[in-house]
């Protein structure tokens, strides 16, 4: 790369990083698929270890420190393990990292990972920061998961998470954000360009709730049951949404009333698209925005609702919501998330789509892959 290179590292560029060992899988191969258009899935190892609590490093070792923490060893090989809801679990991941100066990295769940309230976040040695890898950093990832919804099992080879390489600045500004829609719409409504009036900045594009919904019943998304049957992650397509979700359907004036510490599937308003230059991350909820946390799952990937001749405008954004303390009422294009975005050192090779076999381009509803479509 350059040397004045800024911004987030595609998938060829984490191609190059696999072949010189900066990221590498030890007796395990990296396969291509994992690569996505500007992240790398990372995959569980073969133990996982139920700790009494979270933790962070800070100057210590993950291994040493955690320790004094475990509870419990489980084995992922073979059929692997299940992890109950509300308990913690540190997994070390195949995956380490040799990272040069000047190249940081950043983690986040998957989409699927997310839309299952399994809550994951990565650890690294003498480290103070929950998914943030400092420049340099050379040494194993470690992955916290607390299933908060569902009791899951997982086994080894199992990808939870995902890891974006970064150099220098890569931020968009406000300004950067209303330059980009007005030559190239990056969000849609109704499949017109979000006026300018609309189109709301702060540090980021924010997004709305969709509660009028397409559905004639007033369905609007889903809640998370309690007492739901044992799901297995590695499974796709299998699971019938009855038996693990409750429709959520509007009031009158197309608002909802969200019960306190209840896991809702939402739609967003708007549609999404991501051209190639660009990658984009939902950011963490703002307290000022109401009780409520919005989006555990962060990365959107370059080609994001997007197509080349203008064919797509846009994907909508699955939002996972649950409201803190105090049930809290939610109406139709509240604004309640928000996107931050990032400028590409180079488009990616391959695009995030049906092509790639992206699970989420074009969604019209909120379920995750392991579910029979509706």
């Amino acid at each position: 790369m350059p040397t004045d290179a800024n911004g987030v590292l595609a998938s060829q560029h984490l191609q190059q990083a696999i072949d010189l060992g900066y990221i590498h899988g030890g007796d395990y191969k990296i396969h291509p698929t994992s690569l996505q258009p500007a992240s790398l899935d990372l995959r569980l190892g073969e133990k996982a270890y139920r700790i009494r609590c979270s933790f962070l490093p800070d100057t210590d070792s993950v291994e040493n420190k955690m320790k004094r923490y475990i509870i419990d060893e489980l084995d992922l090989r073979d059929d692997g393990a299940v992890l109950e809801t509300h308990r913690p679990y540190l997994i070390p991941l195949i995956e380490e990292v040799r990272l040069p100066p000047g190249v940081r990295a950043r983690t986040n769940p998957k989409s699927s990972t997310g839309r299952l309230d399994v809550f994951t976040r990565v650890i690294t040695d003498e480290s103070y920061r929950f998914d943030e890898i400092s420049a340099g950093y050379r040494g194993k990832l470690w992955l916290e998961v607390v299933p908060l919804s569902f009791t899951v099992k997982v086994k080894k080879g199992l990808s939870l998470n995902q890891l974006r390489l970064l150099v220098g600045e890569a931020s968009l500004s406000d300004a950067d954000l209303r330059s980009v829609h007005a030559e190239e719409p990056m969000l849609f409504r109704d499949g017109e360009p979000v006026p300018d009036h609309d189109f709301a900045t702060a540090n980021g594009l924010f997004l709305s709730l969709d509660l009028k919904g397409a559905d004639t019943g007033g369905r609007v998304g889903y809640r998370a049951k309690d007492h739901a049957p044992l799901l297995e992650m590695s499974q796709v397509g299998r699971y019938s949404p009855l038996d693990f979700w409750d429709p959520v359907f509007h009031e009158d004036g197309d608002r909802v009333v969200l019960a306190p510490e209840k896991f809702y599937l939402l739609l967003s308003d708007e549609a999404v698209r991501i051209p190639p230059g660009l990658a984009a991350e939902m950011t963490a909820y703002d307290p000022t925005s109401g009780e409520l946390r919005t989006h555990y799952a962060g990365f959107f990937d370059p080609g994001f609702g997007y197509a080349a001749d203008g064919g797509i405008q846009g994907s909508r954004a699955a939002l996972e919501v649950r409201a803190h303390d105090v049930p809290f009422m939610v109406e139709n294009r509240q604004r309640v998330c928000k996107l931050t975005f990032e400028r590409m050192v180079a488009a990616p090779e391959v695009l995030y789509g049906h092509g790639i076999g992206s699970n989420y381009q074009g969604q019209i509803d909120t379920l995750g892959k392991h579910f029979r479509r509706p």
